[in-house]
């Protein structure tokens, strides 16, 4: 029998099914295209089946045909003919193979026990991590989050999605729309005309809300969970700036009417606090999770946002803030390149989950010196990766925090400056700053004409 590519003894592989694979090739050789898209050379456990498949593969690239003569012929010329056998064990491979109508299936049962091989070599090294003491445990547990991915994230490639199919989901999604008019196509904010322009906050988008510090992102971000939430969405939320008690502080006094201050004083009439109580009741049931992990790395972020899928289910990810994220080792000297590296895996990030991520992001200085304080798409501090990787960027603007004397003390206007897939515009929200909740403004048109 051909050596194996480990030693482990233990090592799950299948040799008939190595065995049927190869042979199935070799019998339609139209079937190795299929199966090469998801399955390698070095899935193969025996070392000849490993020799075999990298020749089929360099036969295919070049586009040559597969047959016996061929790969016996590139086998020879890599020395490696005799190694596997000589030609005759390739004949016996075809003699020994049913039928070749089953290749993918063949195919999948290999890849299958590489997977667990591979995992069996993730655990060896992540326990070999854990037995450093020297580490620090925090490079311990990123090192061992990477050994796991790096086995889970060679299933997340994607194959080609033929015309029909996909005309066929969107379909069903368009007559899904049309039976519930009025509804927002994806995560609603839960602000009339947000959702309106929006339509909803789309599976699989990266949106970037930005604003300088003082502006009320925080604030948005939760008026927006809580608004989310109340409709059914399962939210997470990666707070890297407050902590829990802080995020919930402010969530109770959206939902109670009661000032932050009395609220932090624990200075409650017997009123306010009935109210307190059936609030927290209330609250207690949205399903809402928190992670106030400070300074984390998206690699981690993915770890917990995979967990809380499985328990839970997942439908929106929120993340206060960008800047505040650690893009981990490699990164230290270069600020731009660590905050690309982090705004693209926060993208891959919504893409996986097919769930939209809306994430806090500080503006630069640069606003400070204009005479007009909106906020414009070059703003965006430190990389202009954000914008690129970004499908909606939304900025928060109060003229109140420039101008005390501004006519609209309580206006907060949502510049959506970039949407990729709709049009931009502006939204006015209603802000009281008592409670730090964002509203739907009411807007009254008086035609001036009409007093003449």
């Amino acid at each position: 029998m051909s050596m194996p590519l480990t030693t482990d003894p233990g090592a799950p592989f299948s040799q008939q099914a190595e065995e049927a694979v190869v042979g199935a090739v070799l019998l339609d050789p139209s079937s190795f295209v299929n199966v090469s898209a998801f399955l390698h050379s070095e899935d193969f456990f025996l070392l000849r089946h490993n020799y075999i498949w990298a020749a089929m593969s360099r036969l295919s690239e070049r586009n040559d045909a597969i047959d016996l003569l061929t790969v016996a012929e590139e086998l020879d010329n890599y020395s490696q003919l005799e190694a596997i056998g000589g030609q005759a064990y390739l004949i016996q491979l075809t003699n020994n193979t049913p039928t070749s109508v089953y290749a993918e299936v063949y195919g999948h049962i290999v890849e299958r026990t590489a997977i667990r091989r591979r995992l069996m070599e993730a655990a060896d090294q992540i326990k070999q991590l854990a037995l450093d003491e020297e580490k620090n445990i925090d490079h311990v547990i990123s090192d061992a989050e990477a050994q796991l991915f790096s086995v889970s994230d060679m299933q997340m490639k994607r194959d080609f999605v033929p015309m029909w199919e996909a005309l066929s989901a969107y379909y069903d999604r368009i007559e899904e729309l049309l039976q519930n008019q009025g509804q927002a196509l994806g995560v609603p904010s839960g602000f009339k005309d947000l959702d309106q322009l929006l339509g909803g906050f789309q599976r699989s988008d990266l949106i970037v809300f930005a604003g300088r510090p003082g502006m009320g992102k925080t604030s948005f971000l939760l008026t927006t969970a809580m608004n989310a939430a109340r409709v059914g969405a399962r939210v997470a939320i990666f707070t890297m700036e407050m902590g829990v008690e802080q995020m919930v502080q402010r969530m109770v006094a959206m939902e109670t009417g009661i000032n932050v201050q009395k609220l932090r004083l624990a200075q409650l009439t017997a009123q306010e606090a009935a109210r307190f109580t059936e609030a927290v009741g209330r609250i207690s049931n949205f399903p809402i999770f928190i992670d106030d992990t400070p300074a984390m790395s998206p690699l981690e972020m993915r770890t917990k946002c995979r967990r809380l899928a499985h328990e839970h289910g997942l439908d929106l990810v929120m993340v206060d803030y960008m800047q505040l994220m650690n893009a981990g080792r490699g990164y230290e000297n270069n600020r731009v390149q660590e905050i690309s590296f982090i705004s693209r895996n926060l993208k891959e990030i919504a893409r996986e989950f097919n769930i939209p991520l809306i994430s806090a992001a500080q503006l630069s200085r640069a606003v400070e010196q204009r005479q007009d304080k909106r906020p414009v798409l070059s703003d965006l501090r430190e990389s202009g990766s954000i914008e690129q990787d970004s499908d909606i960027v939304m900025f928060l603007y109060r003229d109140e925090v420039y101008n005390e004397a501004t006519e609209f003390p309580n206006q907060a206007d949502i510049l959506v400056s970039k949407h990729r897939n709709g049009p931009t515009g502006t939204i006015q929200l209603y802000f009281e700053k008592r409670l730090t909740k964002f509203m739907d403004a009411s807007v009254h048109r008086v035609d001036l004409s009409d007093l003449e």
